[in-house]
């Protein structure tokens, strides 16, 4: 038995005209078509990271030395961890790359060897001598067989094995590459373990040790 409609249903009914759902369906869209635009100005966390990494890659290129950057212009630590969560991102991106090359030169030696190693990377980046980005600085003499650091050449896997020392490592990376970090070699451009001695040392000026490394700039 069909009944008639209440007084409150026939109430709805008549507001949900054709019209009144075209109205609707219209100012939704409008409010569609203004955050559309919003929405894709912003790119994801890691994107804006990489984006970051690579401007401030470009400032000390520019200006020859990692000073401190605006902060608006900073990598954060979660754009950072975004970028290489688990160290096992592929090696084309400045921020990777330096926190890769501190990982595998200083892991299990400390922080400070962990920074300082940072710092002879970027000082390289800062330096005319050697490749104007962190990657090429990092894969530098690759492509003859004599890398400049040897995690590069060893034929071994280079993805982080140790998630807290390669979480150490990227943090170090992010606040070189930021210009937070203390240059605890004076300029260092080369360094070696300090149980060996290679022939290049006695042409450089050693300028501090660790206990794990010397460090050395060069001559004049």
């Amino acid at each position: 038995m069909r009944t008639s409609p209440t007084p409150a249903r026939q109430g709805l009914a008549q507001a949900l005209t054709p019209r009144t759902w075209v109205l609707a369906l219209v100012m939704l869209l409008g409010v569609i078509a203004l955050a559309a635009p919003l929405l894709a100005a912003e790119p994801p966390t890691a994107q804006r990271a990489l984006d970051k990494a690579e401007q401030l890659e470009q400032r000390v290129v520019d200006n020859t030395r990692a000073s401190p950057a605006p902060p608006a212009l900073r990598v954060t630590p979660e754009g950072a961890r975004a970028v290489d969560p688990r160290g096992q991102a592929p090696l084309d991106d400045a921020l990777t790359c330096l926190a890769r090359s501190i990982y595998w030169e200083a892991k299990g030696a400390g922080v400070v060897e962990m920074e300082a190693v940072a710092n002879v990377v970027m000082n390289r980046l800062g330096n005319p001598a050697f490749p104007p980005t962190l990657c090429g600085v990092v894969q530098q003499g690759s492509e003859t067989g004599s890398c400049q650091f040897s995690w590069w050449c060893d034929g071994r896997p280079d993805e982080a094995r140790e998630p807290l020392e390669y979480a150490a490592a990227r943090e170090i990376a992010r606040r070189a590459l930021n210009g937070t970090l203390k240059d605890r070699t004076h300029g260092a451009v080369f360094f070696h373990q300090r149980s060996i001695t290679p022939s290049w040392a006695s042409h450089m000026v050693k300028t501090v040790q660790t206990r794990e490394f010397d460090f050395y700039r060069l001559p004049g």
